[in-house]
Protein backbone atom coordinates (compact mmCIF):
# COMPACT_ATOMS: atom_id res chain seq x y z
CA UNK A 1 0.00 0.00 0.00
CA UNK A 2 1.22 3.44 -0.86
CA UNK A 3 0.57 4.75 2.92
CA UNK A 4 3.42 1.62 3.45
CA UNK A 5 5.46 4.02 1.05
CA UNK A 6 4.95 6.83 3.20
CA UNK A 7 5.73 5.30 7.08
CA UNK A 8 9.09 3.98 5.46
CA UNK A 9 9.75 7.27 4.08
CA UNK A 10 9.40 9.42 7.56
CA UNK A 11 10.36 6.52 10.32
CA UNK A 12 13.46 7.95 11.38
CA UNK A 13 11.33 11.05 12.04
CA UNK A 14 8.51 9.56 13.78
CA UNK A 15 10.73 7.19 16.11
CA UNK A 16 11.96 10.90 17.60
CA UNK A 17 8.32 11.47 17.98
CA UNK A 18 8.35 9.05 21.09
CA UNK A 19 11.86 10.10 22.28
CA UNK A 20 11.18 13.41 22.20
CA UNK A 21 11.05 15.26 26.11
CA UNK A 22 8.09 16.93 25.36
CA UNK A 23 5.83 13.58 24.46
CA UNK A 24 7.61 11.68 27.00
CA UNK A 25 6.60 14.14 29.63
CA UNK A 26 2.67 13.95 28.53
CA UNK A 27 3.32 10.38 28.94
CA UNK A 28 5.18 10.38 32.18
CA UNK A 29 2.64 13.24 33.47
CA UNK A 30 6.57 15.64 34.41
CA UNK A 31 5.64 17.69 31.58
CA UNK A 32 6.00 21.58 32.74
CA UNK A 33 2.54 23.34 32.35
CA UNK A 34 3.76 26.59 30.83
CA UNK A 35 5.22 24.19 27.89
CA UNK A 36 2.16 22.30 27.21
CA UNK A 37 -0.16 25.88 27.67
CA UNK A 38 2.67 27.58 25.08
CA UNK A 39 1.84 24.31 22.89
CA UNK A 40 -1.89 24.30 23.31
CA UNK A 41 -1.90 28.48 22.52
CA UNK A 42 -0.27 27.64 19.07
CA UNK A 43 -1.35 24.48 18.52
CA UNK A 44 -5.09 26.11 18.95
CA UNK A 45 -4.53 28.24 15.89
CA UNK A 46 -2.62 25.62 13.69
CA UNK A 47 -6.27 23.41 14.47
CA UNK A 48 -7.37 26.92 12.52
CA UNK A 49 -5.91 26.28 9.69
CA UNK A 50 -5.78 22.83 9.77
CA UNK A 51 -9.72 23.40 8.99
CA UNK A 52 -9.06 25.33 6.17
CA UNK A 53 -7.26 22.39 4.98
CA UNK A 54 -10.11 20.28 5.45
CA UNK A 55 -12.39 22.98 3.58
CA UNK A 56 -10.01 22.44 0.22
CA UNK A 57 -10.64 19.12 0.69
CA UNK A 58 -14.25 19.09 0.26
CA UNK A 59 -13.87 21.51 -2.24
CA UNK A 60 -11.51 19.58 -4.49
CA UNK A 61 -13.37 15.94 -3.73
CA UNK A 62 -14.56 14.20 -7.00
CA UNK A 63 -16.96 12.10 -5.20
CA UNK A 64 -19.53 12.81 -2.99
CA UNK A 65 -18.21 10.05 -0.50
CA UNK A 66 -14.98 11.74 -0.33
CA UNK A 67 -16.48 15.23 0.22
CA UNK A 68 -18.53 13.60 3.34
CA UNK A 69 -15.15 12.79 4.44
CA UNK A 70 -13.82 15.54 4.79
CA UNK A 71 -16.21 17.59 6.09
CA UNK A 72 -16.18 14.15 8.65
CA UNK A 73 -12.82 15.69 9.60
CA UNK A 74 -13.65 19.16 9.73
CA UNK A 75 -16.47 19.01 11.85
CA UNK A 76 -14.28 16.39 13.65
CA UNK A 77 -11.27 18.90 14.25
CA UNK A 78 -14.14 22.19 14.83
CA UNK A 79 -15.96 20.33 17.66
CA UNK A 80 -14.09 17.85 19.64
CA UNK A 81 -10.27 18.80 19.17
CA UNK A 82 -11.22 22.55 19.23
CA UNK A 83 -13.78 21.63 22.47
CA UNK A 84 -10.34 20.04 23.98
CA UNK A 85 -8.68 23.10 23.51
CA UNK A 86 -11.27 24.91 25.62
CA UNK A 87 -11.27 22.65 28.08
CA UNK A 88 -7.67 22.48 28.87
CA UNK A 89 -7.48 26.15 28.32
CA UNK A 90 -9.99 27.08 31.19
CA UNK A 91 -8.00 24.67 33.46
CA UNK A 92 -4.83 26.29 32.82
CA UNK A 93 -6.81 29.72 32.98
CA UNK A 94 -6.53 31.01 29.36
CA UNK A 95 -9.52 32.78 28.10
CA UNK A 96 -11.24 32.10 24.84
CA UNK A 97 -9.41 35.69 24.05
CA UNK A 98 -6.01 34.81 24.89
CA UNK A 99 -6.29 32.07 22.46
CA UNK A 100 -7.55 34.00 20.05
CA UNK A 101 -5.05 36.96 20.38
CA UNK A 102 -2.07 34.16 20.36
CA UNK A 103 0.73 35.28 18.03
CA UNK A 104 2.01 32.76 15.94
CA UNK A 105 5.15 31.35 15.78
CA UNK A 106 7.89 30.95 12.91
CA UNK A 107 7.26 27.39 13.38
CA UNK A 108 3.24 27.43 12.94
CA UNK A 109 3.54 29.88 10.29
CA UNK A 110 6.10 27.34 8.27
CA UNK A 111 4.02 24.44 9.22
CA UNK A 112 0.33 25.80 7.85
CA UNK A 113 1.77 28.24 5.36
CA UNK A 114 3.35 25.15 3.77
CA UNK A 115 -0.22 22.85 3.78
CA UNK A 116 -2.25 25.56 2.96
CA UNK A 117 0.19 26.52 -0.27
CA UNK A 118 0.53 22.75 -0.95
CA UNK A 119 -3.58 22.28 -0.86
CA UNK A 120 -4.36 25.55 -2.47
CA UNK A 121 -2.16 24.47 -5.90
CA UNK A 122 -2.41 20.18 -5.42
CA UNK A 123 -5.43 18.23 -6.11
CA UNK A 124 -7.25 16.11 -3.41
CA UNK A 125 -4.56 13.82 -3.37
CA UNK A 126 -1.90 16.57 -1.92
CA UNK A 127 -4.55 17.96 0.43
CA UNK A 128 -4.95 14.51 2.27
CA UNK A 129 -0.75 14.20 1.82
CA UNK A 130 -0.73 17.50 3.73
CA UNK A 131 -2.92 16.43 6.89
CA UNK A 132 -1.98 13.07 7.20
CA UNK A 133 1.18 12.73 8.79
CA UNK A 134 -0.45 14.58 11.81
CA UNK A 135 -3.52 12.75 11.85
CA UNK A 136 -1.71 9.79 11.59
CA UNK A 137 0.95 10.24 13.77
CA UNK A 138 -1.26 11.89 16.67
CA UNK A 139 -2.83 8.08 16.88
CA UNK A 140 0.25 6.63 16.77
CA UNK A 141 1.77 8.65 19.61
CA UNK A 142 -1.75 8.57 21.63
CA UNK A 143 -1.99 4.39 21.65
CA UNK A 144 2.10 4.34 22.40
CA UNK A 145 1.27 7.04 25.39
CA UNK A 146 -1.66 4.97 26.63
CA UNK A 147 0.45 1.79 27.16
CA UNK A 148 2.02 3.89 29.55
CA UNK A 149 1.23 3.08 33.23
CA UNK A 150 -0.91 5.68 34.71
CA UNK A 151 -0.80 7.96 31.48
CA UNK A 152 -4.31 7.68 30.35
CA UNK A 153 -5.65 8.19 33.93
CA UNK A 154 -3.27 11.25 34.41
CA UNK A 155 -5.27 14.31 35.84
CA UNK A 156 -3.85 16.56 33.68
CA UNK A 157 -2.94 15.01 31.00
CA UNK A 158 -5.38 11.85 30.93
CA UNK A 159 -7.67 13.26 28.93
CA UNK A 160 -5.26 14.50 25.84
CA UNK A 161 -3.89 10.83 26.00
CA UNK A 162 -7.29 9.64 25.64
CA UNK A 163 -8.51 11.32 22.79
CA UNK A 164 -5.63 10.27 20.45
CA UNK A 165 -6.03 7.12 21.48
CA UNK A 166 -9.75 6.71 21.12
CA UNK A 167 -11.72 4.64 18.80
CA UNK A 168 -13.16 7.36 16.66
CA UNK A 169 -9.92 8.92 16.29
CA UNK A 170 -8.16 5.95 15.55
CA UNK A 171 -10.90 5.23 12.91
CA UNK A 172 -10.56 8.97 11.54
CA UNK A 173 -6.81 7.94 10.72
CA UNK A 174 -7.69 5.05 9.30
CA UNK A 175 -10.34 6.50 7.06
CA UNK A 176 -7.63 8.96 5.69
CA UNK A 177 -5.19 6.33 5.30
CA UNK A 178 -7.56 4.51 3.25
CA UNK A 179 -8.30 7.79 1.07
CA UNK A 180 -4.24 8.33 0.61
CA UNK A 181 -3.55 4.57 -0.90
CA UNK A 182 -7.20 5.15 -2.83
CA UNK A 183 -5.67 8.44 -4.47
CA UNK A 184 -2.37 7.65 -4.79
CA UNK A 185 -3.71 3.97 -6.26
CA UNK A 186 -3.26 5.05 -10.31
CA UNK A 187 -1.15 8.01 -9.98
CA UNK A 188 2.28 8.10 -12.02
CA UNK A 189 5.43 7.50 -9.81
CA UNK A 190 6.08 11.44 -10.39
CA UNK A 191 3.00 12.25 -8.54
CA UNK A 192 3.52 9.82 -6.13
CA UNK A 193 6.91 10.60 -5.43
CA UNK A 194 5.71 14.51 -5.16
CA UNK A 195 2.97 13.07 -2.35
CA UNK A 196 6.04 11.39 -0.55
CA UNK A 197 7.52 15.21 -0.35
CA UNK A 198 5.18 16.40 1.15
CA UNK A 199 4.42 13.91 3.42
CA UNK A 200 8.39 13.96 4.85
CA UNK A 201 7.93 17.50 5.06
CA UNK A 202 5.42 17.51 7.24
CA UNK A 203 6.34 14.74 9.03
CA UNK A 204 9.73 17.30 9.75
CA UNK A 205 7.51 20.11 10.90
CA UNK A 206 5.74 17.88 13.06
CA UNK A 207 8.83 17.41 14.77
CA UNK A 208 9.69 20.46 14.82
CA UNK A 209 6.34 22.02 15.97
CA UNK A 210 7.16 19.74 19.12
CA UNK A 211 10.57 20.94 19.94
CA UNK A 212 9.07 24.75 19.53
CA UNK A 213 6.61 23.76 22.25
CA UNK A 214 9.36 22.61 24.64
CA UNK A 215 11.98 25.05 23.97
CA UNK A 216 8.58 27.91 24.19
CA UNK A 217 10.39 29.48 21.13
CA UNK A 218 8.73 32.00 18.74
CA UNK A 219 11.33 31.87 16.66
CA UNK A 220 13.94 29.22 15.81
CA UNK A 221 16.77 31.71 16.91
CA UNK A 222 15.22 33.92 19.59
CA UNK A 223 18.87 35.19 20.73
CA UNK A 224 19.42 37.08 16.98
CA UNK A 225 19.66 40.55 17.39
CA UNK A 226 17.81 41.28 14.00
CA UNK A 227 14.87 39.33 15.61
CA UNK A 228 14.87 41.24 18.86
CA UNK A 229 14.87 44.67 17.33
Amino acid sequence: MFTDRLYDSSKAIWDKYLEHPFVKGIGDGSLEIDKFKFFMEQDYLYLIDYCRVFALGSVKAVTLETMTLFADLLHSTLNEEMALHLKYAEKIGISREELESTAPSSTLLAYTSYMLNKAHQGSEAEVVACVLACTWSYNEIGLALNRVEGASNHEFYGDWVQMYASDEFTELAKKMKQLMNELADDKPEREKAHLVEIFVHTSKLEYLFWEMAYQKKMWVQEESDLLNE
